[in-house]
């Protein structure tokens, strides 16, 4: 794939497509029929998620009106209680929670909303973008199913700039108003199949979905480039293990669209001996990663391999959050490629994730090195990475599954 065709791509996706959206349907699409332009046939999955419209967001505090956006997926409710800015997680601290509107700072993950909820608290506040900057951003979230467990509490997320001089001018009262309509729509994954020498396959994975400010070309159009690019390279060459390619949808919404093919091909998984995960290649700043959720043998591999081609590459072992982990869960060794940029240079989740950020040529480099050691694994005589799971990184699913609570958390 040469620059210019890269360039092209950053070109025509340039538009959100958050999971479930028909716009996301639009690129899967596009990205069928960029595998059928050189002369593959790839299937569109689809696969049901849960949705929301909201018809009414309102918070108030202390009589002032505040811009907010109402999570998704959090039910209907009115509420009207006393701030509590949730710090630390001491139980002290979370005793404070009950009858109270609790802010707390980041995401509203498993634990935090399982917290809070069960220290009696009636609503809740995030907030994102940043405070030094002049927009006035904010995230559309979602109370995900599985953090929720079913009990709902209103929630909304505001701008980092109002969450401060909420707290700055010690506001007491706030009331929260969330109406919404709750259904359930499509997501899709994109599958093409290249069949090898033999029976068991390599699966490669990238997901194209964005959140609801982003582009998305860093996260993770670039992924989905390589995926193309790697795709077109190896119909047009022998391989002894069979490659399988996946354009996967709503990972941002929780890596649904690896976790819906996981659960749909339950019998294939036994014949793929490893997975090669792309998120967030090719951007102009920043360091490549390899994260290994394998044995420990990978990352060395990896390190002499990178060494071997003259590429900067730092690998490790850890879970990677990412289409990656699903795979690794069934225990197939998975490993995770990005460049890093660091935050001052590129950024994810908000308007600032656009084709700006991204360097053609950067990404050709990216996708040699990956394309590289891919050629190794594909014509391996046997893939020599592990198919099973240590014990490190079993505990470490466990963690991010949320199936152990960590001990940080």
């Amino acid at each position: 794939m040469d620059l210019c065709t890269i360039k092209r791509i950053f070109d025509e996706t340039a538009y959100i497509r958050t999971g479930g959206s028909p716009e996301e349907r639009k690129c899967a699409e596009y990205l069928a029929a960029q595998c059928a332009a050189f002369g593959c046939e790839a299937t569109i999955e689809p696969f049901q998620v849960d949705m929301s419209t909201i018809a009414k967001a309102i918070l108030t505090a202390d009589g002032e009106e505040i811009l907010c956006k109402g999570y998704l997926c959090a039910g209907n409710g009115n509420v009207e209680a006393p701030l509590y800015y949730l710090t630390d997680t001491s139980d002290y601290a979370l005793s404070l929670c009950k009858g109270k509107v609790v802010m707390i700072d980041g995401y509203m993950g498993y634990w935090r909303y399982q917290d809070i909820f069960k220290n009696g608290a009636v609503g809740f506040i995030t907030y994102d973008g940043n405070a030094n900057y002049a927009d006035h951003e904010m995230d559309q979230r979602e109370l995900r199913k599985y953090v929720s467990q079913g009990n709902l509490i209103p929630g909304v997320n505001i701008n980092a700039k109002d969450a401060i001089r909420m707290i700055e001018q010690g506001v007491e009262t706030v009331s929260i108003c969330l109406e919404q309509e709750e259904y359930t729509a499509d997501s899709h994954n994109v599958v093409l199949d290249l069949p090898g020498e033999i029976d068991q396959y390599i699966v490669l994975t990238a997901h194209y979905d964005t959140t609801s400010l982003s582009q998305g070309a860093y996260d993770n159009m670039s992924g989905s480039v390589g995926l193309l690019a790697m795709a077109e390279h190896f119909s047009k060459v022998p391989h002894r293990y069979g490659l399988r390619f996946i354009w996967c949808g709503s990972e941002e919404r929780g890596l649904l669209g690896a976790k819906a093919y996981c659960a749909a091909h339950e019998d294939a998984l036994a014949n793929i001996v490893l997975n090669v995960n792309l998120d967030m290649i090719g951007c102009i700043m920043g360091k490549f990663i390899a994260c290994c959720t394998s044995e420990e043998k990978l990352v060395s591999y990896l390190q002499y391999f990178s060494s071997e081609v003259g590429f900067g590459c730092k690998a490790y072992q850890d879970v990677y959050s990412s289409d990656s982990t699903p795979f690794a869960d069934k225990g197939i060794p998975a490993v995770s490629f990005a460049r890093i940029a660091p935050p001052n240079t590129a950024t994810i989740h908000n308007s600032y994730d656009t084709k700006a950020v991204m360097s053609p040529r950067q990404m050709a480099e990216d996708i040699h090195m990956i394309q590289s050691f891919l050629e190794r694994m594909a014509n391996a005589v046997r893939c020599p990475v592990a198919r099973e799971m240590p014990d490190n990184m079993k505990e470490k699913l466990d963690e991010y599954l949320l199936r152990k609570r960590p001990k940080n958390a």
